[in-house]
């Protein structure tokens, strides 16, 4: 056995201050089609090949948005029960073989979301019908009118992401440093503004942050260039050889294919209860 190099040492360092950032996660137990309701207010559990994805990458950043109130609603979204990214097994294992593969280059995956409940996107619905709230409009959608939001397809009544082979993600240079939390009422600045100007997230430059709503998050969209530009091309060359899918409007949205249920929409909560093995 050869001896680790420093470098090597600083690596496996930098792996063990990410697993403090992931969350957690367990597989469960099916759900029908159109997210259909749940029997005597019991919640639906997932398929028994839903995975958490820490058990498969314990070293993939996890910061799960629509847990918190930072976000394009403003508040908690319904469903999200616990900070963790739930996924099918096929996606999971591509996403600890993309992460290998960002290791060796100094980068750690970071999933700001994962499966989506059906009730979560009932929720993104019914916030975008109510024009009178736009609390988070300064940094979520600064140049968009909300009346333009399903028109635009900023906002749809079905996402991949219930699917369970989608999620939100970005990468960090290692080693990591946690990104300050989300402080309600403070002042917002536009999601396309200069990295030093936008909310201190923790991951390399991709010229928006996430969850942005304009166009400048189309993954090819000419006006990025440079270092934004090379980090969006790192990110999708990286997981389309892996046998992802990028959404061309969003940098941060990959889909796994051939996805194991490319018809279901779920419905079961965020949460290691849904799943049908513990962690």
């Amino acid at each position: 056995m050869t001896r680790l190099s420093s470098a090597a040492r600083r690596l496996v360092t930098a792996f063990a201050a990410l697993l403090a950032l992931t969350a957690a996660s367990a597989p469960a137990q099916a759900f029908p089609a159109e997210a259909a309701p749940s029997r005597a207010g019991a919640d639906p559990k997932a398929p028994a090949d839903f995975v958490a994805l820490r058990t498969v990458d314990p070293t993939i950043i996890q910061e799960m948005r629509y847990l918190t109130r930072h976000n394009f609603v403003g508040e908690r979204i319904d469903g999200y029960r616990q900070p963790l990214c739930i996924l099918t097994r096929p996606a999971a294992q591509a996403l600890h073989k993309a992460q290998r593969k960002l290791l060796r280059q100094g980068y750690s995956l970071k999933v700001y979301d994962c499966y989506r409940p059906q009730r979560a996107v009932n929720h993104f619905v019914r916030w975008a019908k109510d024009l009178e709230d736009q609390a988070m409009k300064g940094e979520f959608y600064p140049d968009v009118d909300k009346t333009r939001l399903f028109e635009d397809g900023y906002i749809a009544e079905k996402s991949g992401h219930s699917r369970g082979s989608t999620m939100d993600l970005t990468l960090v240079k290692l080693p990591a440093s946690p990104t300050r939390p989300y402080v309600p009422g403070e002042p917002l600045v536009p999601c396309y503004a200069p990295r030093s100007e936008r909310f201190p997230d923790n991951s390399v430059d991709m010229g928006t942050g996430f969850d942005c709503f304009d166009t400048l998050s189309h993954t090819l969209d000419p006006r990025i260039q440079g270092t934004q530009r090379a980090n969006r091309l790192l990110l999708k060359s990286t997981l389309e050889g892996l046998g992802f899918v990028n959404l061309a409007e969003e940098w941060w949205h990959y889909t796994y294919k051939p996805e194991p249920y490319p018809d279901t929409y779920f419905d079961f909560p965020v949460s290691a209860k849904s799943l049908t093995k513990g962690p």
